[in-house]
């Protein structure tokens, strides 16, 4: 099974937000009831790194889980994959109510360092995804990222 960033958003929401092997778990019932097959761990660490760099995945590292969780990010549309609407009967797994402030806090720690990144490597892709990410940032958590807009509109001019 091979996950989109937009169905590793979708399972991680059905809880609230899960830790890695939380959702390698719920993915590994996924893909067993859709067609007996597993995950690729290579090729789903990969899925979440990348979820993660666009911000359809946000790790969030206050909460009571043991672990960091993921949670649905600010670019995601959260689609449940196929076979995976009984993950949360299978897994034992509360739902996590997550602190959104604290939450918008570390979306934007991860994101102004983004930024420094992209601006010190002169990536102007970079610099123009990052400038919509920070509109959706704004919608998605209490967060004012009109400095790091300037900056990327500066270094993009």
């Amino acid at each position: 099974m091979n996950a989109t960033a937009d169905e590793l958003a979708g399972v991680v929401e059905l809880f609230g937000g899960l830790t890695r092997a939380e959702l390698e778990r719920a993915l590994s019932e996924a893909a067993y009831r859709a067609d007996g097959q597993s995950v690729d761990e290579d090729a789903l660490e990969t899925a979440i790194e990348e979820a993660l760099a666009a911000f359809a995945l946000v790790r969030y590292d206050g909460s009571e889980a043991d672990a960091p969780l993921l949670v649905a990010g600010p670019t995601a549309f959260p689609t449940v994959p196929n076979h995976a609407e009984d993950v949360p009967h299978i897994l034992d797994v509360e739902p996590r109510r997550l602190d959104r402030e604290a939450l918008g806090e570390t979306a934007h720690d991860r994101f102004a360092t983004a930024v420094d990144r992209a601006l010190t490597n002169d990536d102007a892709d970079r610099l123009e995804t990052l400038l919509d990410v920070s509109y959706d940032l704004e919608a998605w958590a209490p967060l004012d990222l009109a400095a790091e807009r300037d900056d990327l509109s500066e270094a993009l001019e």
